[in-house]
This record gives C-alpha cells, structure tokens and sequence, in this order.
C-alpha cells in the first residue's frame, strides 16, 4: 500500500519549469502526521501540512549527527520561488549583500536589515515594472543589526528600534523618512556582542507588547548546548529579556528558548510568538526546531530539556526539579530548519479562511543528512491559537541534485496585503501575489 505521502504525490498535479517536474499536492485538507511528518528538500511542496508530536520523536542518536551545511549554487537562469496555485510570485530586487530581517514601517515603507554591511535600508512602493519606486539606505554604521520595530504603534511612530548585536539602539522617525534624521541613541546593552564568530547566536529581535508598554529582545545562546551553570558566556542568553521602551531591563521574560531569532505579537491575543532554531548534534530528526507562543516566565527546557521534559543526554540527570516546568513548544517543526522571521497575516489579499496565520521563513539545514527548509511556510491558527501543523507554502529555493540557490530570511506583509520575503541566497526580495482562489 502507499504511504499517505507517497500517495498524495502521486494524485498530486505537476509542475514543470527550467528545472524539470516536480509534483505538489494543493490544500486538500490532509495533514501528514507520524512518520511520513518528517520530510526533507525533495518533498517540500507548496500545499503539504504536516504535524509533528513529541511522541513522534526518535531516541537521541537514532542517526549520527552530521555536517551537511548547503552547498550554494547560483541562481539557474529562470528558477523561481514556486507558490501554490492562484499566487504570483515576482523578483522585486536583487544585487543585495545578504538580505536579512524585513518589516513594514505603518506607512508602508519597507525596512530590509543588511546585518553584514551593519546597515538597514528602505524599499517604497511597486512600480509598473514590479520593482520599487524609491530604494534608500536608511542608517549604516551599525553593528550585525537585524531587528527593527516602529514605536509607538499606530499611524505616525516616533523611532526605529534596531537591535544590534550588542545593544538596542532608536533613531527618530516621522512616517515617510527615508534616511535617518538624527544619530542612534544607545538604549540597552545586550550579552554577547562583538565578533559574529566569537558570540554565538548573533541576531537580535524586538517586539513591543500591545500596549506598548514592554520591549522584547530574543538573545540567542552562545553555543549549542553549554551547561549555563558553568558557562558564564550564556548569562541573559538563550532568554527572551524584557526591557522598558526607554531601555530600561525589566526581567528575563522566558528562559531555555536556545535561539529565538524571529518575534511577533499575534494580533489576535496580544500574546509573543517566536520561532527558535534548536539544538543541534543528536540526529536527523532531532531536535525540532519549533514557533510557539512564549508564556510570560515560561521555562522551554535548553541546554538541560527538550520539547518538554526529554533530557538532552549530554546533560543527565542534571536539574531534575526542572523535568515538570519545561513547556512544550505549540507548533513542532523540522529538525534543523533554522526558523527565522515569523509574522502574522493580518491582510484581505490572501484567502480570508488564512487570515490571522503565521508565516515564517525557514532557512534550511545544515545538520541533516538530507536537507530540509529552504521554504516559507505557513502555520494555521484558530482564535489566536496554533492547530500544531504547518503547511509548505513557498519552495523551490534548491535545485533537484540538492544543492541550494535561495536561503529564505524575512517576511512581511505590505500594505496591500501582498508578502515579501528577503532570500540571502541569492541575495532577493520576492513579491508573493494572490490572485485567485
């Protein structure tokens, strides 16, 4: 009998382009769950859900922990993101070093993090051509940026937030600027700045509560999985920490979350959402990488636990009093799909049934045998709440031998509704259109 994968593949329509066929099944209602959850490149089409469990989870080991990062190949002549049927998907921009982190400024602007040129830039509008009207370099002189956040909410924001590695800094802002008006004011000091080799997890996000009243920071650890007891480099690592907006540290606002690079504020429940890469070195299949919402003082279990309370075996038998408080992530992805940008569509482009769902920005392995990500997916909800699947959305970023041409960062959606989605790969930014059913 046919797997349920293998089965919806082979009633599945095809694709054909420059890089031959490639079959994908359309949203059909069917989630794959199990084992056939589990997936890698070649089976990453737009229209596949998944749902992965803890109970899914092989034992630590199962496969021996590989160095597999991707090979990076120009982008063939003619390869295209390939989105699900009744979407357009377009190159707005190109010739970028590395594009990072996007987010739309409420006037619609769109603020791209260039973090290895330490600069961030703007892109207005879409002109008849499908490229933007005007491209400016909004601040430079900065060090690894990679989040930025308007404050205060609404229509006319007083500062950019941009998360440096090293610290929170603000400029300030009228709605339509294109460069800077005044020097960055230094807020918050932030652990583990200086070299992107010497630090660890460099990127740092910023979110602002609803009310505006808390600022987030995510800090990446400084390793894979260092005993924090012994290791004084993860202090206020591997946390999100909240700040006042005028920079001043409140508290660690949750903990053991190992590298959440992406955050939102789910528009629906106010509540912080973020996507976190996880650990790395006990497998193929482990540990999932995952986006969940981050509960206030909240315990996700790194270095000692994993997806609730499994202890990391390079760790037993260590804080055993910490087993029952270890929260388990709402949406369990990939293993090794190093998860990135996450937003929620807030849009009337996209279908109405998909309105409030996450989208986020996948990366892709390093440390699998056979790659997975590459890919931006979405992750439905319900009232706020995840369903725990996730729904290939965007894909074709590899070519069919493996190798990798497009490395999906950052999404957002513009004021139209329609997605942008920055691919340091091939150093892009795609448009993704819908234009039908």
């Amino acid at each position: 009998m046919l797997s349920t994968h293998l089965l919806r593949l082979a009633l599945a329509p095809a694709v054909c382009g420059l890089l031959g066929c490639a079959a994908f099944a359309q949203d059909s209602g069917q989630v794959l769950t199990g084992q056939d959850a589990f997936t890698n490149y070649q089976k990453e089409k737009p229209g596949v859900t998944r749902k992965l469990t803890v109970a899914d989870l092989p034992a630590p080991y199962a496969t021996k922990g590989v160095d597999n990062g991707a090979q990076m190949v120009q982008r063939p002549e003619g390869a295209m993101p390939i989105a699900p049927d009744g979407f357009k998907v377009s190159l707005y921009y190109t010739g970028l070093n590395q594009p990072r982190l996007i987010r739309k400024a409420p006037n619609g602007d769109l603020f791209v993090a260039l973090s290895y040129e330490n600069k961030v830039m703007v892109f207005r509008g879409v002109g008849a051509d499908g490229k933007p009207k005007e491209v400016s370099t909004f601040a430079d002189n900065l060090n690894l940026p990679f989040g930025i956040a308007f404050y205060p909410a609404g229509p006319h924001p007083k500062w950019v937030y941009v998360g440096n590695t090293d610290g929170v800094v603000r400029f300030p802002y009228k709605s339509g600027d294109l460069k800077a008006t005044g020097a960055a004011e230094q807020l918050a000091e932030l652990p583990g700045g200086g070299k992107l080799r010497g630090g660890g997890h460099w990127t740092r996000d910023i979110a602002f509560s609803k009310d505006g009243k808390r600022m987030f920071v995510s800090v990446g650890s400084h390793s894979n999985v260092d005993d924090s007891d012994t290791h004084p480099e993860e202090f206020h690592r591997a946390d999100v920490l909240e700040f006042t907006p005028a920079g001043k540290f409140v508290k660690i606002y949750a903990s053991g979350i190992r590298n959440c690079v992406g955050e939102a504020i789910n528009p629906t429940t106010g509540q912080l959402w973020c996507s976190t890469n996880e650990r790395d070195m006990l497998g193929d299949n482990l540990v999932p990488d995952y986006i969940t919402h981050v509960q206030e003082d909240g315990f996700y279990g790194w270095p000692w636990y994993y997806m609730g309370g499994t202890q990391d075996p390079r760790h037993a038998g260590k804080h055993p009093e910490l087993k029952d408080k270890v929260l388990t992530p709402d949406v369990l992805l990939q293993p090794h799909f190093a998860s990135l940008e996450m937003t929620f569509d807030e849009s009337s482009q996209f279908p109405a049934a998909w309105k409030g769902d996450a989208f986020a920005a996948e990366h892709g392995s390093w440390n699998k045998a056979q790659r997975a990500g590459y890919e931006v997916i979405r992750v439905p909800m319900k009232d706020g709440k995840a369903t725990g699947e996730y729904q290939d959305f965007l894909t074709g970023f590899t070519t069919e031998d493996g190798h990798v041409w497009g490395r999906p960062v950052g999404v957002a959606f513009a004021a139209d509704g329609s997605l942008f989605v920055t691919d340091d790969g091939s150093g892009s930014i795609w448009h993704v259109e819908h234009t039908g059913k």
